[in-house]
């Protein structure tokens, strides 16, 4: 059976055991459905085998190998990887376009006994709704925006609200980067397709009802650019700012930017290219405290003479309100739960 979904909130509230995408390693990696599990049909280099012959050579004979090649793949997909599932095991395929490589597969799941259906439209209409919900609909939540200088732990912060049972949206886990010059993290960043897959799935598990909040952010994180209808809201969200000491601040961000900050190539890289806004001198005197081993000194200088003048710049062009100021009194675990504690009680009376 070919199913057809209208929005993305129906596809992802989809009752199914399991999502299938049985698109090549290169097609899943670039981007899916969050949750699906990849059973190729054809691997890369047979997708582009069969694409070069049908181009090439014939269609007839890109489908004679391509059919051979995908009952050939389904059959060891179904006796490795799919043998454990019982007979009333109901998975949902689908493929770029939800044509030959789909309904071949859930033919063969369904001539077993599995009652296994297909996506109308495969990936390409998943995407579709997608785009739709991020790019042409009004996002329908209440954003609240944390704010503050660099270094107020406000990513942390998100995870102790979580904990508190407030409605949350990490856009800087999402995109695997913690949204500053020095924020590259391991593994880097997913692609813009996968980034708004996640960002969709994740705003489609929050309920309308309720705030949702986010990290005050610019319109990209590292490489990735925030869908026009989320930047809106983001920009017009009431703030909650966050305020802490320099002192607080400095030791905060020497744990959690230790990685960067050990890595002395990698952190010259990164601010060299300043010189352009700061000046030679300051830059020259941020690679002094590097040389030196002052991973405080360097931290709290950055913080002065480069991230706190550009807050402050934003700031002045802000136009969103400020519901609360808060005083961290400090950012340990302890702090951040007290801190979170009252944010919580500002939600309270949105």
């Amino acid at each position: 059976m070919v199913l057809k979904f209208s929005n993305l909130p129906q596809l992802y509230h989809h009752t199914f055991d399991t999502v299938i995408d049985v698109r090549s390693p290169a097609e899943f990696a670039e981007d899916h459905m969050p949750g699906a599990i990849n059973l190729p049909v054809l691997d890369n280099e047979e997708r582009a085998r069969v694409g070069t012959i049908y181009v090439q050579q014939s269609p007839f004979l890109a489908r004679k190998l391509g059919a051979a090649l995908v009952f050939r793949n389904a059959a060891n997909h179904i006796e490795n990887s799919l043998s454990h599932h019982a007979g009333d095991w109901q998975p949902l395929v689908y493929c770029w376009r939800g044509g030959q490589r789909s309904g071949s597969f859930s033919w063969m799941l369904q001539q077993i006994g599995w009652r296994a259906d297909v996506v109308d439209g495969g990936y390409r209409s998943y995407r579709r709704l997608v785009k739709q919900f991020l790019y042409d609909d009004p996002l329908p939540y209440r954003l609240v925006a944390l704010d503050g200088y660099t270094g107020t732990a406000k990513t942390d912060l998100l995870a102790h609200l979580r904990t508190a049972g407030a409605q949350i949206l990490d856009l800087e886990g999402l995109a695997n980067h913690r949204g500053s010059l020095l924020g590259e993290m391991p593994g880097g960043q997913p692609g813009q397709k996968a980034f708004e897959s996640a960002l969709a799935a994740a705003f489609c598990a929050l309920d309308p009802a309720l705030p949702v909040v986010v990290e005050a952010e610019s319109s990209k994180i590292g490489s990735l650019i925030l869908p026009p209808s989320l930047w809106a809201a983001l920009r017009a969200a009431p703030r909650i700012r966050i305020n802490a000491s320099i002192e607080a601040r400095t030791a905060y961000l020497v744990s959690a930017y230790d990685d960067i900050l050990s890595d002395r190539d990698r952190l010259r890289d990164r601010l060299s290219p300043l010189r352009f806004h700061r000046g030679h001198e300051v830059v020259d005197g941020w690679l002094a405290l590097m040389e030196a081993g002052d991973k405080p000194g360097l931290t709290q200088a950055l913080m002065e003479q480069h991230y706190d003048p550009a807050y402050a710049k934003s700031r002045r062009a802000q136009r969103a309100e400020v519901i609360a100021q808060i005083n961290a009194s400090s950012l340990d675990d302890a702090g951040l739960s007290e801190t979170a504690a009252r944010i919580a009680k500002v939600l309270d009376q949105l």
